[in-house]
């Protein structure tokens, strides 16, 4: 039967491809779902014997979800006919296909995923309805796996002293920010299972968000223009990085830039500041930090917070669970090696990556991109953090608070600034770390200082 539907489908695609010019039907790739053999390969000839490669998304997206072997192995014939790959590929060969062709999408793609994706979840269909603006290749788009909020939000979570959090050892991870002099720690262990916090701290309304696929965390503020934005998990993923959406427009946001990029909000001009944030270990952080708070287990959802549990499987080898298009595949580091990420401006050359083994060997490491002069300081638990030197030259460090300049003035690290006895104040720089190759499909033309 597969060699006979294929056989077939080769010779619809070479009698009718010279002469093909109109868009096969949205209907017809509905069909493929169809339980009747009958329709099933009535609407395959249709879509083989008037082929374009505009149709090999829509064709991808079914094979994941066909219900149906007859309805399997005819995407499948369809996908090898016109592809030269093998029958038997997995969804990442195809995709790999798909991307390395301009992007020219079926006009009904987005309907597609519409009327596709709202059978998983009703609320997915507002995310393409309408055939939405989009700054990103909405067949790069690609369900995670979780319903919208599926991966649930902590919001005002509750939080304990220093003193109480007696679950956590000096060695776990934390990520730290301080706000107007309140500090609070947010462990990975519990971020890991919901990925975005929305908290105040020190008076400012903050909106955390970490990506366990791409591993950053990202503290941003949750104003623009004085106007707050409510960010939800919308299930979908970019690249492997996740994508928020806001709760008032359903626009899709991608999380490394705090931006709206599917959706009635692009191209307003939106985009919410990256805050400071350092990723640490708890003992360090209450080190500098004795008074800080730190999240408590009461959540309010049941799930196990012990350390490492969540994606220890993806975190243990350095495969993807997601594909990116092979092209910005780097080699230079691996996959998850965690680099500091650094964003000197807007352009695609202001962004610059440090590799993780370069900030161990010199903790003291200044950095120059273009009239910027910056400083990063990266103390014993691996924690770093960048400020601008404004020509200071640091030659000496405690790698805790304490620095000296050439001139053998002291200055005093804290949080927001490095400040003098003089009284001269340098500003903390906006960082946060993030596996390479998240940060790399991200900005392709970022600048790694290895």
């Amino acid at each position: 039967m597969k060699s006979a539907l294929t056989t077939l489908l080769c010779f619809a695609s070479l009698t009718s491809a010279l002469t093909a010019e109109k868009t096969v039907e949205l209907a017809h790739f509905r069909r493929l779902f169809s339980k009747d053999p009958t329709v099933i390969k009535e609407s395959a000839l249709e879509i083989a014997g008037n082929w374009q490669d505009s149709y090999t998304p829509l064709l991808i997206e079914s094979l994941r979800f066909a219900p149906e072997k007859a309805s399997q192995l005819t995407i499948a014939a369809i996908l090898a006919t016109h592809t030269g790959l093998d029958k038997d590929s997995d969804l990442t060969e195809w995709w790999h296909w798909a991307w390395k062709k301009p992007y020219q999408p079926h006009p009904e793609y987005a309907e597609f995923k519409a009327g596709l994706y709202e059978l998983i979840d009703p609320r997915f269909r507002e995310y393409f309805d309408e055939n939405p603006k989009s700054e990103i290749r909405l067949d790069e788009i690609r369900w995670g796996g979780v319903l919208r909020d599926g991966i649930p939000p902590l919001k005002d979570p509750k939080t304990i002293k220093a003193a109480q959090a007696d679950y956590l050892k000096d060695d776990h991870v934390v990520f730290g920010v301080s706000f107007n002099g309140e500090a609070r720690a947010y462990p990975k262990r519990i971020l890991a299972w919901h990925e975005m916090v929305k908290d105040t701290v020190g008076g400012r309304s903050i909106n955390g968000v970490y990506c366990t696929l791409c591993g950053s965390m990202i503290v941003y503020d949750t104003l623009h223009n004085k106007k707050h934005y409510e960010l939800g998990t919308s299930g979908f993923l970019y690249r492997s990085n996740k994508l928020m959406y806001d709760h008032e427009t359903q626009s899709m946001w991608s999380t490394i830039e705090g931006k709206p990029v599917v959706g009635p909000l692009v191209g307003k001009g939106i985009q919410l500041k990256p805050l400071t944030v350092v990723t640490s270990t708890w003992g360090e952080w209450r080190k500098r930090h004795p008074d800080t708070t730190v999240l408590s287990l009461d959540t309010g959802f049941q799930r196990d917070y012990g350390e490492g549990v969540a994606y220890n499987s993806y975190f243990s080898t350095d495969r993807l669970m997601f594909a990116i298009p092979q092209e910005f595949e780097d080699k230079r580091l691996l996959n998850k090696d965690s680099i500091l990420a650094l964003r000197f401006g807007k352009g695609p050359k202001d962004k610059v990556a440090f590799a993780p083994k370069l900030l161990k060997k010199h903790p003291i490491y200044p950095h120059r991109h273009g009239d910027t002069e910056v400083v990063v300081l990266t103390d014993r638990s691996g924690a770093s953090r960048v400020y601008e030197t404004k020509g200071q030259v640091f030659e000496k460090w405690d790698q805790g608070v304490k620095l000296t300049d050439k001139n053998g003035l002291e200055w005093t690290l804290t949080e927001d600034a490095l400040t003098s006895k003089s009284g001269q104040s340098l500003a903390r720089f906006s960082s946060h770390n993030a596996f390479w190759f998240g940060w790399r499909s991200a900005y392709p033309e970022t600048h790694l200082v290895q």
